[in-house]
């Protein structure tokens, strides 16, 4: 396999602190399978952008012989985690472990340009933190109400001036009287006879950009015979910068959220975020290192479940209608951290096909990436958006009158994507649709 010249500059290389195992590295046969699934190497189509040429490096970067430079960092940052790569490979590689170790690896030991940490500084010092993204709703209602996001977007001026930023506005949701408002009890009581107490995380972007996700989904367990307990004190449950390698600040906010679940009796906590469910689901490994929290992590994590996992699980109490008069033609949007990190796939099939009137069809390479992948559009715009653009065409080819998506991030993405193509198809989460079918309601 050829080297870039550049990986014969020198610099360092991987630390003692959990590097990238080389038993998991050696279970790569390099047989090739990952590569039809891999988002960045279908898009880029370079060998060290699939999984096995970015397993190549980690071996190379362990053994001492390739450094951990720029040409190298290249190759793992253009990674989305989405993890297609793990569902696919008949080794049973677990390349999920390899490049999140990778990831803290490179953040600690690569120094980085000033503008590339400049943005990641911006981007880790404002998402994970919802109470000061909450301040920032302001300045953005006023940006798109008085029409200076039409005229930024129609003059191109933040492309011009970082594309980052450019690909960060762009998905910007539409901002409401409603994103100021919502403010839900700590303790909402079952409906009818109680079945069980549950923990319900908000999420960061959830919460203020999709806050009727969270409001149908309370909605949607209290009337399945669920008390649902809302700890005030709960933060970001620290998958953005987990997944980006951002070590100390991904165990901060574990903890945090440990802590504010604590003393709290519930029989499990309910998450309705793709990508949070996973990180949550993998809080004992984060802080396997954590004498205090290493148990508190492994309880914790044994208690969550994606919302739709939960409701397939125990069944569903209350009554579902029809949400329209006639048959309503469904596809669903597989989330990356859905579908391949938490392995839940048929139970949203089947609560929604519970609806009367439904047809669920299914698209084209489902299992592969829209390009959202938590940051990633915004850190490598270019790759996202072609992924973007093939995954809202897929969805379009399916003929369905409304896209079912499961993840703040993927609705965000696709809802882009489709634009740019002069598309207007709804988006709903399927809790938003299962909410609507209890209260009776047409869309």
């Amino acid at each position: 396999m050829e080297v870039s010249e550049s990986f014969l500059d020198k610099n360092v290389g991987f630390d003692g602190n959990h590097p990238p195992e080389p038993k998991l590295i050696d279970t790569c046969v390099h047989c090739g399978f990952c590569l039809s699934t891999c988002p960045s190497y279908r898009v880029l189509g370079k060998e060290m952008d699939s999984p096995r040429g970015r397993i190549y490096l980690m071996d190379g970067i362990n053994q001492g012989e390739i450094p951990l430079n720029a040409a190298t960092t290249q190759h793992f940052d253009s990674c989305l985690g989405c993890l297609a790569c793990v569902t696919t490979c008949p080794s049973g590689v677990q390349y999920d472990k390899l490049i999140s170790a990778t990831r803290h690896q490179v953040e600690r030991n690569y120094p980085r340009s000033l503008p590339e940490r400049l943005f990641r500084k911006l981007i880790f010092s404002l998402f994970p933190y919802p109470n000061i993204m909450r301040i920032l709703l302001i300045p953005l209602f006023v940006y798109q109400k008085v029409g200076l996001q039409k005229l930024v977007r129609s003059i191109g001026f933040l492309k011009w001036l970082s594309p980052r930023l450019a690909a960060m506005e762009s998905i910007l949701p539409e901002i409401t009287l409603k994103s100021f408002q919502s403010h839900l009890p700590s303790v909402i009581p079952a409906r009818g006879e109680k079945r069980y107490r549950i923990g319900m995380i908000l999420g960061c972007v959830q919460r203020l950009f999709f806050s009727p996700v969270n409001e149908a989904t309370v909605r949607v367990l209290t009337a399945n015979g669920c008390e649902v307990v809302i700890p005030k004190s709960q933060g970001c449950c620290a998958a953005l910068p987990e997944h980006q390698g951002q070590t100390e600040q991904a165990k901060a906010l574990a903890r945090q959220m440990i802590d504010s679940f604590a003393d709290t009796g519930v029989d499990f906590i309910i998450i309705n975020a793709a990508g949070c469910g996973h990180t949550l689901k993998e809080y004992g490994h984060i802080l396997e290192d954590d004498l205090e929290y290493r148990e508190k992590a492994k309880e914790f994590a044994a208690k969550v479940r994606d919302v739709q996992e939960f409701l397939a699980s125990v069944g569903l109490s209350a009554k579902l209608s029809p949400l329209t008069d006639k048959p309503l033609t469904l596809v669903y949007q597989d989330a990356c951290h859905l579908l391949h990190g938490q392995k839940i796939s048929v139970q949203p099939r089947q609560l929604l096909r519970q609806i009367p009137g439904v047809k669920l069809r299914e698209t084209l390479d489902a299992a592969i990436c829209c390009g959202s992948a938590g940051v990633y559009n915004m850190l490598q715009p270019e790759v996202a958006e072609e992924l973007g653009r093939q995954k809202a065409q897929n969805l379009l080819n399916t003929g369905a009158e409304l896209i079912a998506s499961a993840n703040p991030g993927c609705t965000l993405q696709i809802r882009k994507a489709l634009q740019s193509q002069g598309k207007d198809i709804a988006i709903a989460h399927p809790i938003e649709l299962l909410d609507y079918s209890i209260r009776g309601l047409k869309l």
